[in-house]
């Protein structure tokens, strides 16, 4: 009885699933704490969930987007148009908050409905498209700034990525919300189980009912408004709209989501690896950085983790088909 109560506990299901990577988060942890005595500081804590934040927004929805045997590069380049766009429209135009963070949101709805409405109604691949979109969006956002940052001197719009609510900063209390709303979608709503289907098997999933180009029309809709979210969480910390914001940034989301044990392949995944996969970054690219250790080679650490990780799910593919 007591087994049975076990198994049917979320948060046992939640270890279960991911021992591997949360013990690898635990021994990375220890040694940073033994090597960095800052490392446990509540000042540092904060700011590595401060920085995982950013990357979390873009994550949760790549992991939708990768279940349905995808890919979207453009979320960084989404991420600095978004910005500058609300920058923008505050500096240069004299609009409202309101009315400008919703301009940025709808910038980066809109490269997510290009992108949803290409890949499901065309048999153009993912990586093309987005590939397109990434160089299309970034270089709107040089057009539109000519290249220079744009500067924002409004306390509002800067206490959506700078403020605080009591002691938690403001995009922490975001990534809650957004982590809590993929995980409702992913394991609790019919969309969800359709986005695992059609990864699974496509043909099986329209065979069965479901409209497939609906569902991948969703997940890249739902990663341009992640986009869009970071980018402007990401301007209103910097204080400027900068056309370079975002560089990078599809890279640390695909390594996060590959980390947190979904399948490149499609068809498996979870939103809880994600987090965890992204918390190891974050802790990593902070270690590196307390440690002294030139930031250049973070980009060699995160290339070998998501090597490791997908070499990983090839091994895993390979026991179960024998």
């Amino acid at each position: 009885m007591k087994k049975l109560q076990a198994k049917n506990n979320p948060l046992y299901n939640f270890g279960r699933e991911n021992f591997g990577i949360l013990i690898g988060l635990l021994l990375l942890c220890v040694i940073l704490t033994i090597f960095s005595p800052v490392f446990l500081s509540k000042n540092n804590i904060l700011n590595v969930l401060r920085q995982v934040a950013t990357n979390l927004y873009i994550a949760c929805a790549m992991t939708m987007v990768i279940i349905l045997g995808g890919i979207d590069l453009s979320v960084g380049s989404t991420i600095a148009l978004s910005g500058v766009v609300t920058g923008g429209m505050i500096a240069f135009d004299g609009h409202s908050l309101v009315v400008a963070v919703i301009a940025g949101l709808l910038v980066g709805v809109a490269v997510g409905a290009f992108n949803g409405f290409l890949i499901s109604k065309t048999t153009i691949p993912p990586f093309i498209v987005t590939l397109s979109t990434m160089n299309i969006a970034r270089g709107a956002s040089y057009v539109y700034t000519g290249g220079q940052p744009i500067r924002v001197m409004s306390d509002s719009f800067n206490f959506i990525g700078s403020g605080y609510v009591g002691e938690i900063p403001m995009p922490i209390i975001y990534l809650v919300i957004i982590v809590i709303i993929s995980v409702l979608i992913m394991s609790k709503s019919r969309l969800g189980r359709h986005i695992y289907a059609v990864g699974g098997n496509p043909t099986a999933a329209r065979f069965s009912g479901i409209n497939n180009s609906r569902v991948l029309f969703f997940a890249y809709l739902f990663s341009g408004l992640m986009a869009a979210i970071a980018g402007v969480v990401l301007a209103s910390r910097m204080f400027s709209g900068q056309p370079t914001a975002g560089q990078g940034a599809e890279m640390d989301a695909i390594a996060a989501v590959v980390l947190g044990g979904t399948s490149m392949s499609g068809g498996v995944g979870k939103i809880g690896g994600t987090v965890i996969g992204a918390l190891i970054i974050g802790v990593l690219s902070n270690g590196l950085n307390l440690l002294g250790i030139n930031s250049f080679w973070q980009y060699i650490v995160k290339g070998v983790v998501i090597l490791i990780a997908v070499y990983v799910d090839f091994l895993k593919k390979g026991k179960k088909s024998n």
